[in-house]
């Protein structure tokens, strides 16, 4: 089973590269509990997605930390990984989104596979989860969501992006992108829509459990993208939007799995100490060694 993190981000809201930011009680990165916690579960290939700069010093950081076990795999989100026979009209300074992140990974990965973000804490309970589904998986035609009610993933510091799900009988039936939620006096809106939304609601964390298809499917969608040639200079492909299409277009059906842990992340710097004092009470309580590598 492979664990494919997306740390490709430059922590705009955060400060700095929050992918990187020592936030265990060892100096741990918030991404090495997910690679442990995968691992437990029976995962052995991590391959994670970064930025140029990056890749050595994470490709050195994780393989001193997780042996030779388990498979490494440390690609780089490039601007210039494009389908062929497109020609990019404009000067780009950023890579092209979340479902690109995925895309790059086509290659290394040929087996069922989870997809997180890298400076998200989805619980151990949550790779549970996931490696049960994999392991009764019938066909590369049925993917997975791990849900989270939307009341748990706010940030007190700011609006946050959620993909707020339509589910009925544990199926996925729609995920819509609310850019800016936020919420003030018991109230939960999307600044950008104005509507307000049900605190129970089933969000997207970003933690999906796929099938290479995705690959396949992703490949044309995102040269459709680039054949409108405003999308050259700033526009992004998410993966909500791949899998929103796959399902309605009958390619996929996805099914639901209701979080049974705590989610946090560190959207914005005031993040860190919830970040870091739950990591702590976590250690306390011996969910995890200190260090988290021995």
């Amino acid at each position: 089973m492979t664990l494919l993190l997306m740390a490709a981000g430059s922590g705009s809201r955060y400060g700095k590269l929050k992918q990187f930011d020592d936030l265990g009680p060892a100096g741990e990165f918030l991404m090495e509990f997910s690679i442990f916690d995968a691992i437990q579960n029976g995962f052995n290939h991590i391959v994670v997605i970064t930025k140029q700069e990056n890749q050595e010093f994470l490709k050195q950081h994780l393989s001193e930390r997780i042996g030779t076990a388990v498979k490494l795999d440390v690609l780089v989100q490039k601007i210039e990984d494009i389908p062929t026979g497109i020609e990019i009209t404009k000067e780009r300074k950023k890579p092209w989104g979340t479902a690109h992140a995925v895309w790059t990974a086509r290659h290394v990965i040929k087996t069922p596979f989870v997809i997180i973000n890298a400076d998200d804490y989805y619980g151990q309970e949550a790779f549970e989860g996931a490696a049960n589904f994999i392991q009764k998986q019938k066909s590369n035609d049925v993917f997975a969501l791990v849900g989270y009610q939307l009341k748990d993933t706010l940030s007190d510091f700011g609006s946050v992006s959620r993909g707020v799900c339509t589910v009925k009988n544990n199926i996925l039936n729609s995920i819509v992108e609310r850019t800016k939620i936020s919420k003030n006096n018991a109230i939960i809106t999307d600044q950008d829509s104005g509507l307000t939304l049900d605190e129970n609601a089933t969000v997207s964390m970003n933690f999906w459990i796929c099938t290479p298809k995705i690959f396949d499917y992703t490949g044309p969608y995102f040269k459709a993208f680039l054949s409108n040639a405003e999308n050259h200079e700033k526009n992004e492909i998410y993966l909500p939007f791949v899998a929103q299409e796959m399902m309605q277009n009958g390619h996929i059906s996805v099914e639901v799995i209701k979080a049974k842990s705590q989610w946090f992340g560190v959207t914005y710097y005031e993040d860190k100490t919830l970040a870091v004092s739950t990591l702590a009470t976590l250690v306390k309580e011996k969910k995890y060694p200190s260090p988290l590598w021995k």
